[in-house]
């Protein structure tokens, strides 16, 4: 938009028009260009196609007979007077352009700022919460594998337990059997 700009100051405002600056040869250039040699190639001329032409012009031959004067010229509404401001109206929407892309620009950088930003404490945030679940994780098996040892001893304990029971109660039907033995002879006795 810069280049568009310029070329139109060229045109329109003479004083605005800033020239691109002249290639000025090495030492070792010169000494080759004035011994006969070819001057170093130049960057590649911008335009269509790589002409260097901005725009296509067609120039025709105007020709009139010899024989005849021109006419008159028209009336017009008054003595030519150049024209001020009109011609800058491109000028100052490219430069509302510029303005605009400017305003992007510094907006997408902003934005891009932003995310970033928030990306980086999510990603802090992400690796707090991994070790806080890690740790769990950790507590968690611990607590399992004590309640399973608990669990194991109290299984230990019910199979000594039951054990004890059974004897307790084939004591206890010896007994009963005694018992039952007594008074079913104690009349004879």
């Amino acid at each position: 938009l810069n280049f568009a700009k310029n070329r139109l100051n060229k045109f329109y405002n003479p004083k605005l028009f800033k020239a691109a600056p002249k290639r000025e040869l090495t030492e070792a250039e010169r000494i080759a260009v004035n011994t006969g040699g070819t001057p170093p190639p130049t960057e590649a001329p911008g335009g269509i196609a790589g002409t260097g032409i901005s725009a296509l012009v067609q120039v025709y031959e105007h020709r009139q007979s010899k024989k005849d004067a021109p006419a008159p010229p028209p009336e017009t509404w008054g003595v030519y007077s150049k024209k001020g401001q009109e011609t800058t109206g491109v000028i100052a929407m490219i430069d509302l352009l510029i303005r605009d892309l400017e305003k992007e620009m510094v907006e997408a950088e902003t934005e891009e700022k932003n995310a970033q930003a928030t990306y980086e404490q999510m990603m802090s945030d992400s690796a707090s919460k991994r070790a806080a679940d890690s740790k769990l994780l950790a507590e968690k098996g611990a607590t399992k594998a004590d309640t399973e040892a608990d669990l194991q001893a109290h299984e230990e304990g019910k199979e000594s337990a039951v054990k004890e029971h059974m004897a307790m109660m084939k004591y206890i039907q010896s007994l009963h059997a005694e018992c039952d033995w007594l008074v079913q002879y104690y009349d004879v006795r």
